[in-house]
């Protein structure tokens, strides 16, 4: 359901709704931001508090470091004095330093036998000389040698710890035993060393009271609390004394593995973290590392925080900025209040007057009067101009409803669109009785092509079995569906490949058939230029010589000439052509050339039909010509038999007749260009030469001519390829010996009677010559 508002309500609703959603977002994103700074402080406060407390403690342990590192530094003079000597004169150094440190516990030294005592040679025991106090406060020295049979746990201690300085876990101390009270306490030492081998060790006992107050002094905030932890997680300072010497994962058991405490701690390296203790109270943890130098056993100090005092001072800000921004949020409804109720009253008269216009009442009077000298009252004398522009626009429709389509009408300005619009509806309604008779146009257009495919279809379907006929049907139809003059088809004639041409199958004119002969061939005139160019040609600029109507009346022009191929796919089948001394129109036209489409597919399959009945009337006639010529055959076969036995007969005479002329003449067959093609032994024997030598030779070789024989020479050749047989006597030497031969020169025609070679005979006639010479 929508809720339906005032604009006074809604500015009220929107506006304070936005400006309240604002603020507390502003107030609490600064809030939040501000609470968010003082927790990052206070983190801060707590980590740079017990960083300094850890320099602090570490700056202590690094001074007593410092002694013993200078301790140990200067024993190497042990080396030019004698034992006593060096005791004596260690014993006093000991006392001296050991008097100006109060702080110290004991300080002692521990040197290895082998080192010092050249008969030793066990690898253990040691001497060690001890400096501490007794009961009374007084100052004692004490030695003695140690580790002289086994190797105490202390002195294993030791001996891993020998190689760098170090500082021990918290241990109880073990010379005080019957002198006074144990204390809580750790060791510095230093290693001996001389060419890089362990010697012994100086050492320092601190007790850890002085650390203890430090970290119990240790509150940077109310309920925080600090506490010191060795290398290996043990509690080396606790305010409450109960937990000293307690392992750190027995305190925080779930700290401990959640967060890896004793890793970070071993790593040296400061890290905090937030967890709740057993009571479920949420506390801060940093840790800053206690690093002495030298040393790779670092402890830490770690102070706790409850997160509630460390958000308590933001919450504090929190709780101030909220109550300033309520205080806000009244004083911006307030104002926000007044400022809608000076708008919505003028607003409230121009929404009644709109209310009348919505209702489409309109005059005059309706003109109201608002200065409020701002944008209401620019508003207000725009909707009077609008009322003053409606009352001039009723009018103007008023007149357009009584039919007076040329009142006159002004536009308020470029952006009037009602005005505009009106203008256009004049505009409209003059030109929809227009465009309505177009409509009607279109629509006899469609009805006369669909009426024309329809009654042409019939045509086609009606005389599909004689071409000549269908041809006759179409023109004549076509020519008075079109309200033409003269018409014509062609069909196209590829019966002579040599000769394609189009033959004018049937023409009309006047309302009577015309019949005439008329070729076209491709490419000759607009019909020729048409099959090739396979598009419609529409002329209205016709050529005087190129068609005559001719009717009783005369003869004249016509006014358009209208050329249409008839396509079946790519191929031009024929062609349509009509002339009018009307100008067809554009529908017309296409209307031609989609009945051409048709009349192009029923031709194809007419000339089909006709060329399969021409082909079965064929089939017929060859089956009849064919059992004719079977008869005839197998007459034929037996005279060929007959021929064949008589051929075989003469073809063995032939064979002797040829075996004879070889034994008893020369015979040399030449090409008609005179080269030699075969030659019989006979000759080859008389020459003495293979055939190889004479084959492809020339019948001039060897031969010199005068200009007159060179003559005589082409012209006996000539008679002989037009086909005259030549005899002639020559004289010829061979191997020395003068042979006479006539010779005999007879064309070789094959079976089509053309001459292919010449054949020469020759005769030795040498002994002839001789005996009638």
């Amino acid at each position: 359901m929508k809720i339906k508002l005032k604009i006074q309500q809604k500015i009220q609703l929107f506006i304070i709704s936005a400006s309240v959603i604002i603020y507390v977002v502003a107030i609490g994103y600064i809030s939040l931001s501000n609470r968010k700074m003082v927790y990052q402080n206070i983190t801060d406060i707590t980590n740079k508090t017990v960083q300094n407390y850890a320099e602090g403690i570490a700056n202590k342990l690094n001074a007593d470091m410092s002694v013993v590192k200078t301790l140990s530094n200067s024993y190497l003079v042990y080396e030019t004095m004698s034992n006593p000597e060096w005791k004596k004169l260690f014993e006093s150094m000991y006392l001296e330093v050991y008097t100006k440190n109060p702080h110290f516990y004991s300080l002692w030294d521990s040197w290895e036998l082998s080192a010092i005592d050249p008969n030793w040679e066990k690898s253990h025991g040691r001497y060690s000389m001890v400096i501490t106090r007794n009961s009374s406060g007084n100052i004692i020295s004490d030695s003695s040698y140690r580790s002289m049979e086994t190797v105490s746990e202390l002195y294993d201690k030791i001996i891993k710890l020998r190689k760098i300085p170090s500082i021990w876990e918290p241990y109880l101390d073990n010379y005080a035993v019957g002198v006074s009270e144990r204390s809580l306490m750790t060791t510095l030492n230093s290693p001996i060393m001389k060419d890089g081998q362990y010697i012994g060790l100086v050492g320092v006992d601190i007790t850890l009271s002085n650390f203890q107050q430090i970290v119990s002094e240790i509150t940077p905030f109310e309920n925080s609390y600090a506490f010191m932890v060795s290398y290996e997680g043990l509690i080396a300072g606790h305010p409450n004394t109960e937990y000293l010497q307690v392992e750190l994962e027995e305190l925080f058991p779930e700290d401990f593995t959640t967060f890896d405490i004793l890793a970070k701690i071993k790593s040296g390296m400061p890290f905090s973290y937030i967890s709740k203790n057993d009571k479920g109270v949420e506390l801060y943890y940093s840790y800053a590392p206690i690093i002495v130098d030298g040393t790779n056993t670092p402890w830490s100090i770690a102070i706790s925080v409850p997160v509630s005092t460390i958000m308590a001072k933001a919450n504090r800000n929190f709780r101030i900025s909220m109550i300033v921004g309520i205080i806000g949020i009244l004083l911006i409804v307030l104002v926000i209040a007044i400022i809608s109720k000076n708008i919505t009253n003028p607003l409230a008269k121009i929404t009644q007057l709109l209310k009348n216009l919505s209702k489409g009442h309109i005059d005059d009077n309706m003109r109201i009067k608002i200065e409020t000298g701002d944008e209401i009252e620019e508003m207000t004398d725009a909707l009077n101009n609008s009322i003053d522009g409606l009352n001039k626009k009723v009018d103007f429709a008023n007149h357009i409803g009584q039919g007076e389509l040329n009142h006159n009408f002004d536009l308020l300005s470029d952006e009037d669109i009602l005005g505009k619009s009106l203008i256009e509806m004049r505009s409209s309604l003059v030109k929809a009785d227009e465009e309505n008779e177009k409509r009607k146009i279109e629509d006899e257009k469609r009805r006369w092509t669909n009426e024309g495919l329809a009654k042409f279809a019939d045509i086609l379907r009606q005389n599909n079995d004689n071409l000549e006929n269908l041809a006759t049907e179409i023109i004549m139809n076509l020519v008075d569906y079109l309200k033409g003059n003269q018409g014509g088809l062609f069909v196209l004639n590829d019966n002579d490949k040599e000769n394609i041409y189009f033959n004018l199958l049937s023409a009309f004119a006047y309302d009577r058939r015309k019949y005439m002969q008329k070729h076209i061939k491709i490419g000759e005139g607009l019909i020729g230029t048409c099959a090739i160019e396979k598009k419609t040609i529409f002329m209205t600029a016709i050529p005087q010589d190129y068609i005559e109507i001719t009717s009783g009346l005369g003869g004249a022009n016509p006014n358009c000439l209208l050329i249409v191929p008839l396509k079946l796919e790519d191929d031009v089948l024929g062609m349509l052509e009509i002339a009018s001394f009307n100008v067809f129109e554009k529908h017309e036209i296409e209307f031609v050339e989609k009945l051409a489409e048709s009349i192009a597919s029923t031709f194809s399959s007419v000339k089909i039909n006709i060329r399969t009945s021409e082909l079965l009337e064929r089939s017929q006639q060859q089956a009849e010509e064919m059992a004719a010529q079977e008869e005839e055959m197998r007459q034929n076969m037996e005279e060929l038999q007959a021929t064949q036995e008589e051929s075989s007969r003469k073809s063995a005479e032939t064979e002797g007749l040829v075996e004879a002329l070889n034994t008893s003449s020369y015979v040399i067959e030449y090409s008609l260009d005179g080269n030699i093609q075969n030659v019989n032994d006979n000759y080859l024997t008389l020459l003495g030469l293979t055939r190889d030598e004479v084959i492809g030779t020339h019948h001039s070789g060897n031969m010199e001519f005068t200009k007159q024989q060179k003559t005589e020479y082409e012209k006996f050749w000539r008679e002989l390829r037009s086909g005259k047989v030549i005899k002639e006597t020559t004289t010829t030497k061979a191997n020395g010996i003068e042979y006479v031969f006539a010779e005999t020169y007879t064309p070789i025609r094959n079976a089509d009677g053309e001459i292919y070679k010449i054949l020469k005979i020759s005769n030795n006639i040498t002994d002839f010559q001789k005996k009638h010479s």
